[in-house]
């Protein structure tokens, strides 16, 4: 932790400083984060800051999506050494391939959060005149996002082991000495609903593109009980948003479209990625995924569909999902490449400059429908299909469900073919207890890191805590998840 707390001036700074173009305003202060916020325009540099810093390559740029998926079983590789690959093989250890990055990121982003918020609190208490609540709101809000990615990433799954170690909990600036260890679980859970719960109410209930709204507070409410296995909370915060009708789900014949369209109907939370701030070009997550060569020699085809994914959305060959599907390096005819991160199988982008700065949707509508559809399940098995049936129709082949056949297991495959490629899959499996099957046939691939199936029994279902960051805080080597010490 002693790493990201010397990293955390400069981290903030810079923050601030990539975004001054675009807000064009800046900090009154930026030499002292003590004193670097001091009106309201100060704030709206840091929560900028903040938006920017969570499309880091070590965030929703590409690496946290990707961690979602690879590990899935939605995702496979023709070879490795093209990159990233290590997420599918699970080839972690405490020195190797960690992906410590997810700590030091997530973590600068929390103090970035925690440091806003005392200013705020200062600011307050010396009676300003400016309004801070929207930027309090949005801080509280990002907080419990990013503790809530950090406890899945580190932690088992709510459903699993609530009294296993998360993550530390961290809602205060520190001193660098400070050595903070890790909270359980279940302490993680109810530090990132208590944030979610304050912030709501301070919160616009207007569409804010790039930022956090009420809307994205609550859709991050219903996800977070849905993993609680909390079905009645997770229900009642999807069906506000679905009630209110702020947000409205695409048409079919509009769906293909929609990811070349920045900040759309269903777009609840959206990071805007620019040519010039956060463009990751050839690291990106449209060159990831696109097909081998594709619009550049360096477009290496690092990640497909899995032939799983393929069959399941296969089951409707007129499904409109197909439309971000293309051919991908395969000799025989095989739609296996995604473009949702492309714009378009024609690699349009979303209207910027460059086809590789295209916006990140975090938050869509049709994910808020799955979570009311999976949540209403136990007790009204009627109205969950009503929810599925808003998202099925994108297969429009496929029979409607009704309350006598619906089941779990066709909430999921729904959820595997709406939100595929947006980092869903292998949360879902684990906190469902699910086995996950990889297609490692596919490229013929040698994987001595983890079985062909797993389940969440398997250690390297968590991240390891990196050498590093128990280097810099000894006292967390005690604490290092099941499977690594020693390593």
């Amino acid at each position: 932790m002693k790493t990201i707390i010397i990293l955390w001036v400069g981290a903030s700074m810079a923050a601030c400083l990539s975004c001054s173009d675009f807000l064009d305003v800046k900090p009154t202060n930026s030499g002292d984060s003590q004193s670097s916020i001091q009106t309201a325009a100060d704030a709206q540099v840091i929560i900028n800051g903040l938006m920017r810093s969570m499309t880091s390559s070590d965030y929703y740029g590409r690496n946290f999506i990707m961690y979602g998926d690879a590990k899935g079983g939605d995702l496979t590789i023709a070879s490795q050494g093209r990159g990233l690959d290590p997420l599918y093989t699970f080839n972690h250890t405490v020195t190797a391939n960690s992906y410590s990055g997810f700590w030091t990121q997530l973590y600068e982003s929390i103090l970035q959060v925690n440091n806003l918020l005392e200013n705020i609190d200062r600011l307050e208490q010396e009676g300003t005149t400016d309004d801070f609540s929207t930027y309090k709101g949005l801080a509280l809000t990002a907080r419990a996002l990013i503790y809530f990615d950090l406890v899945r990433l580190y932690g088992k799954a709510y459903t699993d082991d609530p009294a296993s170690y998360g993550v530390p909990n961290i809602t205060a600036t520190l001193e660098a000495a400070a050595q903070p260890l890790r909270a359980t679980v279940a302490e993680n859970y109810t530090q990132i609903l208590a944030d979610l719960i304050a912030a709501a109410p301070l919160l616009p209930k207007t569409p804010t593109n790039g930022y956090l709204n009420y809307y994205a507070n609550k859709a991050l409410q219903a996800r977070v009980n849905l993993y609680m296995g909390d079905h009645a909370a997770a229900l009642s915060a999807a069906e506000e948003i679905i009630n209110d009708k702020v947000y409205t789900l695409y048409e079919n014949e509009a769906w293909t479209g929609s990811w070349k369209t920045p900040f759309g109907t269903e777009s609840i939370f959206e990071l805007g990625i620019f040519p010039n701030e956060g463009d990751l070009g050839s690291a990106s997550l449209g060159f990831y995924l696109r097909r081998l060569a594709h619009g550049a020699p360096t477009a290496a085809g690092w990640f497909m569909a899995s032939d799983y994914f393929l069959e399941r959305l296969g089951e409707d060959q007129d499904d409109v999902r197909w439309g971000v599907m293309d051919q991908d390096e395969s000799e025989t005819p095989r739609l296996g490449s995604c473009y949702k991160y492309s714009g378009s199988v024609a690699l349009e982008g979303d209207g910027k400059s460059t086809n590789t700065a295209v916006n990140i949707k975090v938050i869509r509508l049709s994910e808020v429908y799955l979570i009311a559809a999976e949540a209403a399940l136990p007790t009204d098995p009627g109205l969950a299909a009503s929810y599925l049936n808003a998202i099925r129709k994108r297969s429009p082949n496929l029979s409607p469900a009704t309350a006598a056949t619906i089941t779990l297991d066709m909430i999921l495959d729904e959820r595997s073919k709406e939100l595929f490629a947006e980092g869903h899959r292998f949360f879902d499996m684990i906190r469902l207890n699910r086995s996950i099957t990889f297609n490692d046939d596919f490229g013929g691939i040698t994987v001595p890191h983890r079985e062909k199936t797993i389940d969440r029994s398997f250690y390297k279902t968590v991240l390891p805590i990196s050498q590093d960051e128990i280097n810099a805080n000894p006292g967390i080597e005690a604490q290092q998840n099941p499977g690594y010490s020693g390593q």
